[in-house]
């Protein structure tokens, strides 16, 4: 009997190497390792949803005891305009994540405005193919899934280039392995991609 794939709250990575660094975020990482050099005791770090951008602030946090607003856009501007002044104060930094840097959400405290205008921005920007390869790898291995080294190379150019589509990919064949209680190879990640429409025609010739 085939086995039915349930939903499972997998651990949220924490740990440095669970951040893998490729072209698409090596701006970013570069920048808040060089955090004391900072004239202006504040960052606002953009990108896209699923980029790691959470990942690499709770790392940030840990390793220089600075302060992490995550989801920017969310968050009282009283509070982020007495955290911006409090890290020039102390000298530890302050951390932004948002989707995009304003004007894609509107501030309306002046006083914030002025200061985010005078924060440095740093973008974590979408997957290179090597990273796509290498977060497939990762995240199926996360869930105890070996991956054959040819699938990666078959996937990369044959599906969305976003960290969104990578975890629905990584999602698709999970269910796929627990389901039919095989081990992934190429020719079930074309049937479960195929069968969910996740599939795309290759960007190069084989």
């Amino acid at each position: 009997m085939p086995q039915i794939a349930l939903p499972l709250a997998w651990p949220v990575a924490d740990a440095e190497e669970d951040f893998l660094i490729s072209d698409a975020n090596s701006a970013a990482f570069d920048h808040l390792k060089r955090w004391s050099l900072w004239p202006v005791m504040a960052t606002l770090l953009t990108g896209p949803r699923k980029s790691g951008r959470s990942l690499l602030g709770r790392i940030f946090v840990r390793k220089t005891g600075g302060r992490l607003f995550d989801n920017v856009e969310e968050h009282d501007e009283e509070a982020l305009f007495h955290a911006w002044n409090q890290a020039q104060e102390t000298r530890k930094p302050l951390l932004l994540i948002a989707d995009a840097p304003p004007p894609a959400w509107m501030i309306a405290l002046p006083d914030l405005r002025s200061r985010l205008a005078a924060t440095p921005q740093i973008a974590i920007v979408p997957p290179d193919d090597r990273l796509i390869g290498d977060l497939i790898v990762k995240l199926l291995g996360d869930r105890g899934i070996a991956v054959p080294p040819e699938l990666p190379a078959y996937l990369v150019p044959r599906i969305e280039r976003s960290y969104v589509a990578v975890q629905q990919v990584v999602e698709a064949l999970d269910r796929a392995a627990l389901s039919h209680h095989r081990r992934i190879t190429v020719a079930m990640a074309k049937r479960a991609l195929g069968e969910s429409g996740m599939m795309r025609r290759a960007r190069f010739q084989d």
